[in-house]
């Protein structure tokens, strides 16, 4: 089979699209005939060295996908042909093979690359902020980084809750248009003063909650976003630097920072994702989620991927194609 291979840890100048063997099965997990898979910020960190799971080189990557069942155990719960979305490691290959507690039936309403677009984003966003922030209908929010596939994925989730008003920080009007197709009702820039234009938008009170994927110097200026009793979840640091703060600044308005880290989670919980799954299968039927895809290429140009995510030129999520609609290698 093909697959993405992670042969250095160089970054996207390390993956190259390589012959590998199919992953073997002892009978108890699902195969499955990939289609899509997504790109995320950990696969890009992994290809550095630089994620918490740090296999030596060479190995193949990915962490979701969209694709058909190819076998499956009897008590799976699945049959040949269905199509389905997963997560599970090694999964930027033609073939992969997940737990059944890792494999998800893939709702009619989503395609093969929104489907591999679902569960990391979704996952995530439905953990951090309802279940650790406690985000509740009629509550304002920040989104920072809200043009990328962690942002849009919390604006979506956000207002199929009921929240607003939905505010997404972006470095550019183009980003801005994404974010707002994903549902943010403002949108502010990056500039030296964005903490005062929130504050503008939101009557001087500022919002009741922040959703940080960013980190770095934003984080400071999250929290001064905050309202009286608001909390800002911590998701990740895509900027790159681990930021810190002076806890007296929580005392100034009763504020909060919240860690949410939904691996983390889910290895103390194995029974997690299911559940979330469950609370997501509703919002999809809705309409409310529709993952956004920003680019969609083949798995001969997966480097060029994890470039995108790189050179923070990835608005929306990248989706890498294993195969086309019809089944055909791409």
């Amino acid at each position: 089979m093909r697959a993405l291979e992670v042969q250095a840890l160089t970054g996207p100048d390390g993956v190259a699209v390589v012959d590998r063997d199919e992953p073997t099965d002892d009978g108890t997990g699902v195969v499955i005939d990939v289609v899509a898979t997504g790109v995320s910020f950990p696969d890009l960190l992994q290809s550095k060295g630089l994620y918490q799971y740090r296999p030596d080189p060479p190995f193949v990557p990915g962490i979701e996908l969209a694709g058909t069942v190819r076998s499956a155990p009897a008590s799976a719960g699945f049959q040949p042909g269905d199509r389905v979305c997963a997560w599970t490691r090694a999964c930027m290959a033609e073939v992969a093979v997940a737990a059944p507690a890792e494999v998800f039936h893939l709702p009619e309403q989503l395609t093969w690359d929104e489907g591999a677009a679902l569960i990391m984003n979704y996952q995530t966003a439905v953990f951090c902020m309802i279940h650790r922030g406690g985000l509740a209908a009629g509550e304002s929010l920040l989104v920072l980084g809200a043009s990328g596939g962690v942002g849009t994925s919390g604006i979506q989730v956000a207002k199929a809750i009921g929240a607003g008003p939905i505010i997404g920080l972006v470095s550019t009007q183009e980003k801005g248009e994404v974010a707002r197709k994903a549902g943010a009702d403002d949108i502010v820039l990056v500039s030296d003063t964005w903490k005062d234009d929130v504050r503008a938008l939101t009557g001087g009170h500022g919002v009741d909650m922040v959703y940080d994927p960013v980190g770095g110097d934003r984080f400071l200026d999250g929290i001064r976003s905050l309202a009286r009793f608001g909390r800002l979840v911590v998701v990740g640091f895509a900027e790159g630097t681990i930021p810190e703060v002076k806890v007296n600044r929580l005392l100034l308005r009763n504020v909060s920072v919240v860690g949410a880290a939904w691996g983390e989670a889910v290895a103390g919980d194995p029974s997690l994702p299911r559940r979330i799954h469950d609370e997501l299968l509703p919002m999809i039927s809705s309409g409310a989620i529709k993952p956004p895809i920003g680019a969609v290429l083949p798995l001969d140009r997966g480097a060029d991927a994890y470039r995108m995510l790189d050179e923070r030129q990835a608005v929306g999520k990248v989706v890498i194609r294993a195969r086309n609609d019809d089944g055909s290698p791409t």
